[in-house]
């Protein structure tokens, strides 16, 4: 096996080319947008729409002017003056909204085209697992925001399943950890994933080809069977997980550079672990039941957890889980992990109808959780909202969401960073 020095010099040589690419494909994307749309982005813009969602409520009668990229203004129509903008769009009986922001997606490994994603109505990624860049985009292009590759046990989860190549950095002892951490950082991560997963989970896509034996055991035990929270960590046919102490290692030099740590858990060992060493998102809510304290264990810890629901609504703790930690009020944010199958690649409705349903969510708070609540939570200023000073990234729909959850999946508008991407609602004038 390559030694660590050799791993991270391979990975410089992916990520340099991998950021060439980027660049021309940021250039060339810009110009496709322009063809479809034959929009070349006016100055300042003025939209009109029966219902705004400004990213924490659903509000009636408002124009939003945009100027520079950014929200100038929002307000009632009669505030506006005629010419106030070089562009103005009447969407009629049209609901207005922030674009979408997704926190968990795998858009460069699994090779998901950006432009579709945009188009569906998806205005920020946070790509996780995968080649490591700066965050760029947001003029008319995805904002694309990366963790970089998974740091992970040798021979663990994803590189079992997957390989390492592009997607894992196999450690072995704390100073690995560390550096793996400060690697990632100076390329461009914005936030460290890391895998504490012993496989054979029912339901989740990542286990439907792992041991049988140990796959229905775990589904079968009890939620708050103390056996359960450790029989994988047992099992012969477990995947190796990085033990507690280069866990720890990795969450402290994160946190010396400013950066949260996000985990792949799916069942109770690996929370325990990462609730140990302090870890502070889980990348998914687990596959398998969680015992109730642990969740509440989790809670006071502040951790916050990215939904990702319907790609793993198969799983047969996900009810559970799910509505516990709404119990207790713990946060849970809009990601739906895009590249897997049958996940939309753009904005899933199905998503947001779990978070209402299991995560008792109001429809404003589900819109909220992949707006203005994951904007926040990314530290990016007004990201997500309608409000004077925000990115003019925006999606409009014809009608009431309320009534027509699905019409979010195929936007009738699209703006990023001011630049109309789509727009289905007539010439601007």
């Amino acid at each position: 096996m390559k030694n660590f020095a050799d791993v991270l010099s391979n990975y410089l040589q992916h990520v340099r080319c991998f950021q060439a690419a980027a660049a021309m494909a940021i250039f060339f994307s810009a110009q496709v947008y322009a063809q479809e749309t034959g929009e070349t982005g006016p100055a300042s813009l003025l939209l009109h729409a029966a219902r705004v969602f400004d990213g924490n409520e659903m509000r009636s009668g408002l124009s939003v002017l945009v100027k520079d990229g950014r929200i100038a203004r929002i307000g009632p129509r009669h505030s506006f003056k005629t010419g106030e903008a070089s562009a103005d769009i009447d969407l009629g009986e049209a609901t207005l909204l922030p674009g979408f922001i997704e926190l968990h997606a795998h858009l460069a490994f699994q090779k998901v085209p950006a432009d579709i994603v945009l188009k569906h109505g998806v205005t920020t990624l946070r790509d996780v697992g995968g080649p490591v860049h700066p965050p760029y985009g947001g003029e008319g292009s995805l904002r694309v925001l990366t963790s970089g590759r998974i740091i992970t046990a040798p021979h663990g989860y994803p590189i079992v399943t997957m390989g390492a190549l592009d997607l894992a950095i196999p450690v072995a002892s704390e100073a690995e950890a560390r550096e793996a951490v400060r690697h990632l950082v100076g390329e461009g991560a914005v936030i460290i994933k890391i895998a504490l997963e012993p496989g054979s989970e029912a339901g989740a896509p990542w286990s439907s080809h792992h041991d049988h034996t140990h796959h229905d055991a775990a589904h079968t035990a009890p939620a708050d069977s103390h056996h359960h929270a450790h029989a994988a960590s047992h099992d012969q046919s477990a995947w190796p997980m990085l033990p507690e102490s280069i866990v720890k290692a990795v969450v402290d030099e994160a946190h010396r550079h400013q950066r949260k740590v996000s985990a792949h858990v799916a069942e109770p060992s690996g929370v325990q672990v990462a609730l140990n060493a302090g870890v502070d998102e889980w990348a998914h809510m687990p596959c398998n039941p969680i015992p109730e304290p642990l969740l509440k264990q989790a809670r006071a810890q502040n951790v916050t957890i990215i939904g990702t629901l319907d790609t793993l609504s198969k799983c047969g703790g996900i009810a559970h889980n799910t509505t516990t930690w709404a119990e207790l009020g713990g946060e849970l944010l809009y990601g739906t992990e895009i590249a897997h199958p049958d996940i939309p690649w753009g904005i899933d409705a199905q998503e947001l109808m779990y978070l209402m349903h299991l995560g008792k969510m109001t429809l404003p708070d589900a819109l909220g959780a992949a707006t203005a609540k994951a904007g926040r939570y990314l530290g990016i200023p007004l990201l997500g909202t309608i409000q004077p000073g925000a990115p003019a990234d925006l999606i409009a729909i014809r009608g009431n969401p309320e009534q027509q959850l699905k019409r979010l999946e195929y936007p009738d508008l699209v703006i990023s960073g001011g630049q109309v991407v789509v727009n289905h609602f007539g010439s601007l004038q």
